[in-house]
């Protein structure tokens, strides 16, 4: 007769224990096991946490972010659809550390509290990050990309029917005008901010007209985050040398413009708060092809090269002039002619300009006529031709434009925009609904911290080759 064992309630306990520990969700043992986000969070963010009530906080400074960012890695859309998760999963609020689930409300105040705290984090997780990427690849880890991009808020002027609304009047008001564009005019109707927000302004935005909170963005070639900017009212206070944009009639030409005056101030904010940092490439659109650049980025910011495709706006389709010994431009179809020089021009917002003129145009009766019978421009006043001090740069910005390595390394790029949709699609941070600028960029720094979170797990269990996505970790 075999032998009978009694049944205690510590065994059935320490059975269940182990069954519960083998069947956690692949993702909760993953982060327990390798990452503990507590030491990475700054003590001033624990001071200010626990200070601003002065008592026990219910809720922990490492539970509220745990949450928040596991929502980033998960890709729960809303608040409140992560407060239905944490309830019904026991596994997520052992993780977070959450003996009860707090409520929406106490979630959004807490991004909206710590904002300052939350960029802190977010720049303290970017020096962590930075020698774990160059250890992966050298080379991409010393090139930044630079690009803009907005969070579209949930106001009424994203409504299609408002616009709408203003269609049916325009038609109504011009039916007896067809040859008048309605379609046209409605751009220049539309308010240039929302009246809920005045941050949330008007832009064009992935191919479609919005209204959005503009922020910019560097990555390294990697694809990795290494600042965040928003364009709002108080980063430019904090820049008051960036001169007002004024509306256009194209919302593309609007975003375009502001993407080059946004450079320089964005770059200094962000070699500022790392002055350890240095690269040697820098990748951007054409909206940033402008004379004032190149120096800037090659003198000033140290790059070894800029790769920055030539914007045809900023091109002229006449034939260029070349150069005498003395730098004196000469005529395109004739070399033994001079242009003659005709002053420094100093345009609003624009680089010192020399400016130089077609040397048969002369004045008459106070005007400026060419004679010249073989003219190289339709004007009647001839051929005008400006020379900047940094055209050579923009000729050669430390590397051929039409190499091959120029292309291939131009390819790179396109990781600023995956990093662009894993903040705002993969993470959710873009189709949050709320018109609210600090809840939208407390979203914003929480999956660009998520990120970088993801740098440092693919780190400690050697998987470089998942640095942008914690989910292919899991699988």
């Amino acid at each position: 007769m075999p032998k009978m064992k009694q049944l205690s309630f510590a065994d059935t306990y320490d059975k269940c224990a182990r069954l519960f520990e083998d069947r956690k969700p692949e993702y909760i043992k993953l982060l327990e096991e390798n990452l503990d986000i507590s030491q990475y969070i700054p003590v001033s963010f624990y001071t200010a946490f626990y200070k601003r009530f002065g008592r026990k906080r219910k809720y922990t400074l490492d539970a509220f972010l745990s949450a928040m960012l596991l929502q980033k890695i998960i890709g729960i859309p809303t608040d409140r659809l992560l407060i239905f998760i944490l309830k019904a999963s026991r596994e997520l609020r052992d993780y977070c550390g959450f003996e009860k689930v707090p409520d929406a409300s106490k979630l959004t105040r807490f991004k909206q509290n710590f904002i300052p705290q939350l960029d802190q984090l977010f720049n303290s997780l970017v020096d962590v990050t930075e020698p774990l990427c160059r250890k992966i690849n050298k080379e991409l880890a010393a090139t930044i990309a630079f690009d803009t991009s907005g969070i579209e808020a949930n106001v009424t002027e994203n409504n299609p029917k408002y616009m709408n609304t203003l269609l049916r009047k325009l038609k109504a008001f011009y039916k007896d005008k067809p040859d008048v564009d309605v379609y046209k005019m409605i751009y220049s109707l539309m308010p240039s901010h929302a009246v809920a927000n005045f941050d949330v302004k008007q832009l064009q935005i992935n191919g479609h007209f919005c209204y959005a909170l503009k922020f910019a963005l560097i990555t390294n070639g990697l694809g990795v985050p290494r600042h965040i900017a928003f364009v709002d009212n108080e980063f430019k206070k904090n820049h008051p040398e960036i001169p007002v944009e004024k509306k256009s009639d194209s919302p593309d030409e609007d975003k375009s413009i502001g993407d080059g005056r946004l450079l320089k101030p964005v770059l200094s904010d962000y070699f500022k708060a790392h002055p350890q940092f240095s690269y040697d490439t820098f990748l951007g659109d054409s909206a940033f092809d402008s004379i004032g650049t190149y120096p800037f980025l090659l003198n000033e910011c140290k790059f070894k090269r800029a790769l920055i495709p030539i914007n045809p706006r900023n091109s002229s389709s006449l034939p260029e002039p070349g150069f005498d010994q003395n730098g004196r431009p000469l005529c395109p179809f004739d070399n033994s002619l001079s242009m003659k020089y005709a002053g420094i021009t100093r345009g609003k917002n624009r680089s010192v300009r020399y400016k130089w003129m077609c040397p048969k145009t002369v004045f008459i009766n106070g005007k400026l006529v060419s004679l010249c019978e073989n003219p190289c421009s339709p004007s009647k006043s001839g051929r005008m031709f400006y020379t900047y001090a940094g055209k050579s740069l923009r000729i050669y910005p430390g590397i051929l434009r039409d190499s091959q390595e120029w292309k291939t390394l131009y390819k790179k790029r396109a990781d600023i925009e995956k990093s662009i949709h894993t903040l705002k699609d993969s993470m959710c941070a873009g189709i949050r609904k709320t018109y609210n600028s600090q809840t939208i960029k407390a979203d914003v720094f929480l999956a660009g911290i998520a990120q970088l979170f993801t740098v440092i797990l693919a780190d400690s269990i050697d998987r470089a080759d998942c640095i942008r996505s914690i989910r292919k970790l899991v699988a």
